[in-house]
Order: structure tokens, then sequence, then C-alpha cells
């Protein structure tokens, strides 16, 4: 089921990229059978199942090691996918830390097959790939506006 924006989505509203400027379009191919929509961010293709991001498409020119199929997943599960996708790991532009993100590399032996194999597993529901990213709207309750002073005092 598709979700439909929230108010702070409105300014920007998700849009399906065509398959010509999205770069491992059979990714977004595969996950059709879920609604995914697209949405570009930082030079990249993310998609995203109804309120989760679920994987980002880059295929940019430096640095190169890094394009493939990013995966939205926690370190805790690192192990786990590694079990299923062999050739997934740390993303070297997100620097030298462990971060959740995971790459499976276009350059790996079978990059189709693990890409693949990925969309089955957000199709599934798999809770390993997928995040809700933080709101937008900053946290707690928004400040009052500031009140007008009265133009002048009224005498007697």
């Amino acid at each position: 089921m598709r979700r439909s924006p929230a108010p702070d989505d409105l300014f920007e509203p998700p849009r399906r990229a065509s398959s010509k400027t999205v770069p491992h379009a059979f990714v977004l191919d595969a996950l059709a059978a879920a609604e995914p929509y697209t949405r570009p961010m930082f030079g990249c293709t993310a998609v995203y199942v109804e309120d989760r991001i679920v994987v980002i498409l880059r295929d940019d020119r430096e640095p190169a090691e890094d394009n493939g199929v990013w995966l939205a997943t926690t370190k805790e599960h690192h192990a786990s996918l590694r079990k299923e996708l062999p050739s997934i790991r740390s993303i070297s532009v997100l620097g030298p830390d462990v971060t959740g993100w995971q790459v499976i590399p276009t350059d790996a032996i079978g990059f189709e097959e693990e890409a693949m194999r990925a969309a089955r597993l957000v199709l599934a529901g798999d809770p390993r790939i997928g995040k809700v990213p933080a709101s937008r709207r900053p946290k707690g309750p928004r400040p009052e506006p500031a009140k007008k002073k009265a133009a002048a005092k009224k005498g007697p």
C-alpha cells in the first residue's frame, strides 16, 4: 500500500524517475510490486517503499568503488545479511567508520543476482533492510510567534 505524503513531503512530491536516468533500474523494476517511489539524494537515486528508504542506486565517477546498490540497514544486521549477500561491504564515501549502510558493489561477481536477492528480501518485508528517515521537522513544540507590541497606549 502506498502511503500518502506527510505534510512536510508536500514541498517535494515523490516522483518516479524514468528508467533512463535511474542507475541499476532493474532493481526498481524488481520492486514494482511494492509500488516504490524515488527521490534524488546525494547525486544518486533513493528508493522508498511506503515510509521506508530501502536502497540507494548509485553510478557515479568518483569513487567508482562505491557504485552499486546501497542497502539501508543497521550494523547488527551486517553479518546475517552477508550470509545471503556475500559481497556487501561498508561504503567508503561515508567515512572510515562502519555505518548502517552497506553496498553491493557493481564490480562484485554476481552483482545483479545479489541485487535481485536484496530486492526479494525487501518485497518479503525483511526487517533487516529499510529505515524510516528522521523527520525533517524540528523536535518538540514549535515556538510561539513573537507578539506585536501595542502601537500606542490608550490615554485617559
